[in-house]
């Protein structure tokens, strides 16, 4: 396997398929934990082993929105440190005033997203406990 990993793939297999073909390789595709689908297929047509199991949607969509979240506010979390570095540095009450409603409209901002966050957990609680 270590070697399989060092070596480039720079050879091409071209293959001509049906709509209903491809539709087919997708689904049985999605049925696996491969994650892309160049690796599910050359296993297949090498014959290697590969895990074949049922990965649950739903709980694949709220990673997906979890995960943007979760960006989201690393974004929000970075502007708050901008924020309070600049306080920590102002010398003058104009900077002082600018700064507090540029504080205000981000904290309304960052509770925003923590709600959604708690919705989100709730929704994801619920669906474990099923």
């Amino acid at each position: 396997m270590e070697n399989e990993k060092k070596q480039s793939r720079d050879h091409w297999l071209h293959l001509r398929l049906t709509e209903k073909e491809k539709l087919q390789i997708h689904k049985s595709f999605l049925k696996t934990t491969q994650r892309k689908l160049s690796d599910y297929a050359r296993k297949i047509l090498l014959g290697k082993p590969m895990i074949a199991s049922y990965r649950n949607a739903s709980i694949d969509d709220l990673m997906n929105e979890l995960i943007k979240l979760r960006k989201d506010l690393n974004g929000l979390a970075n502007n708050f440190n901008q924020t309070v570095h600049k306080l920590h540095t102002l010398d003058h009450g104009l900077s002082l005033e600018s700064l507090l409603k540029h504080y205000e409209k981000e904290r309304k901002i960052l509770f925003e997203k923590v709600e959604e966050m708690r919705k989100m957990t709730n929704k994801l609680g619920a669906e474990w406990l099923r």
